[in-house]
């Protein structure tokens, strides 16, 4: 991941202006349906170039969020800004500067991978060539095939061709490795890589928590419509400072213990025995058992 500033990491307060350098600028967001709220005074500013996760439950806001940005919901109160515009006013050269990733998308069709990527080229004025799509997205070998006869993933490999073949300066990717088997994930995930290196600004919701620590410069976590925190994903929660947890083996039991200072611990733990501490493992908390304690605040 590229490497960004601590003051990065902090969200805007209520009542601090727009960013507009950020790539998407949200203050005192709100959108209701009927009584429900389901997003309530979200305050996020993101930053161009980076990969940034949203988490969160179902029903969380996530996606009335993400669709705010895209510009295809409206909203009841706040400022919103997507590359410097409002969305709810996005003008067809604006559209011309996003990408979207659905969780389907149009692989279900007759056409031919290349003719899918050509026809959504040709709604853009400044498209990526096809063939060079294919090849970024790994699909060259695939070009003459019918969309319906790909697996998943060389599918969800099309859908992000689909997304990207118009050069966008952001991409929101909607859950893109659902139902993904591991060795396809990786596989996708290098190809996020890929263009983050390209430039390309990408706002990420997931489910998968491994996926958001291995991608994302920065994560978000929203619960019932509220932000609950923002930080990058090894200080979410405070895990980089939160007790290290040692576990061994000694006289046949399995023996843990929380400790702020893991190293002295373990140092004075491998004096207790002639040779290796057995069993010996230390870890902090995961970004899973923050997320969910933070979930679970809210709840």
């Amino acid at each position: 991941m590229t490497s960004t500033p601590a003051a990065a990491a902090v969200r805007p307060a209520p009542g601090d202006p727009l960013d507009p350098t950020a790539a998407i600028s949200i203050r005192g967001l709100v959108k209701r349906y009927g009584e429900f709220t389901a997003v309530d005074g979200l305050d996020l500013d993101i930053h161009r170039g980076e990969i940034f996760a949203l988490l969160g439950p179902n029903g969380a806001g996530k996606t009335t969020t993400v669709e705010i940005c895209e510009g295809y919901r409206g909203r009841d109160a706040g400022e919103v800004r997507v590359l410097g515009a409002d969305p709810a006013e996005g003008s067809r050269r604006w559209k011309a500067r996003l990408g979207i990733v659905l969780q389907s998308g149009g692989g279900d069709s007759q056409l031919t991978v290349r003719e899918l990527v050509r026809a959504q080229a040709s709604y853009y004025p400044d498209p990526r060539d096809a063939d060079e799509v294919l090849e970024l997205v790994g699909l060259t070998e695939k070009a003459g095939v019918r969309g319906r006869a790909l697996s998943g993933g060389q599918r969800r490999r099309l859908d992000v061709a689909l997304g990207i073949v118009g050069r966008p300066e952001l991409l929101f990717l909607d859950e893109p490795t659902t139902g993904f088997d591991p060795e396809a994930r990786r596989q996708f995930w290098s190809l996020i890589r890929s263009l983050r290196d390209l430039g390309t600004t990408m706002l990420l919701t997931t489910h998968y928590l491994d996926e958001a620590e291995a991608l994302a410069d920065r994560v978000g976590v929203i619960a019932r419509g509220r932000l609950v925190e923002v930080a990058v994903p090894s200080a979410l929660g405070g895990r980089e400072t939160a007790p290290a947890v040692v576990s061994w083996t000694e006289d046949g039991a399995r023996r843990t213990e929380a400790t702020a200072t893991p190293t002295a611990f373990v140092r004075a733990l491998a004096e207790r025995f002639s040779g290796e501490v057995p069993d010996l493992a230390v870890a902090r908390p995961t970004l899973e058992d923050v997320y969910l304690q933070m979930i679970g605040h809210e709840r």
